[in-house]
C-alpha cells in the first residue's frame, strides 16, 4: 500500500510539474507575441477613412495630432467625401487649437473587380497639420 501512495504522489508531482511547465511556456509565448506587437506598432500618422461614423475619424485624427505634427487622411472611392468632411471639421471647428489643411493629393488606383477586369478607383490624401 505504501507503494501505491508513493506512485500516486509522484504522479501528482509530475502532473503539477508538467502543468507548471506548460503555463510557463504559455506565458513566455504571450509575452513574446505582446513584445512583437509592441515593436511593430510605431507612430501612426495616417487615418484611413471607411464606413464608421464621421466623428470617429475626427476624434482619431485629433488624438493623433496631439502627438504628431502632421496626420494624413486617406480615402478612396465612395469614402472620399467623408475624408473631406473630416478635414473640414478639424480645420474649421478647431481653429482656436491651430489645425490647418496642408497638401492635398488626388489620384487613382487600378484594382481588379470581382469579374477579373481592371477598374480605376479614385483616391485622396489630405494632410492636416498643427500650426
Amino acid at each position: 500500500m505504501t507503494t501505491d501512495i508513493t506512485e500516486t504522489t509522484e504522479t501528482a508531482e509530475t502532473a503539477q510539474t508538467t502543468e507548471t511547465a506548460q503555463t510557463t511556456e504559455t506565458a513566455q509565448t504571450t509575452e513574446t507575441s505582446n513584445t512583437v506587437r509592441t515593436e511593430s506598432s510605431g507612430p501612426r500618422d495616417t487615418v484611413f477613412i471607411g464606413k464608421k461614423p464621421l466623428m470617429a475619424y475626427v476624434t482619431t485624427t485629433i488624438i493623433q495630432l496631439a502627438n504628431l505634427p502632421t496626420v494624413s487622411i486617406k480615402a478612396r472611392g465612395m469614402s472620399i467625401g467623408r475624408a473631406v468632411d473630416v478635414a473640414q471639421i478639424i480645420s474649421r471647428k478647431t481653429e482656436n487649437s491651430g489645425y490647418s489643411i496642408g497638401k492635398i493629393l488626388i489620384g487613382s488606383e487600378t484594382l481588379e473587380s470581382k469579374d477579373g477586369r481592371p477598374r480605376n478607383v479614385s483616391t485622396i490624401e489630405i494632410e492636416v497639420k498643427r500650426n
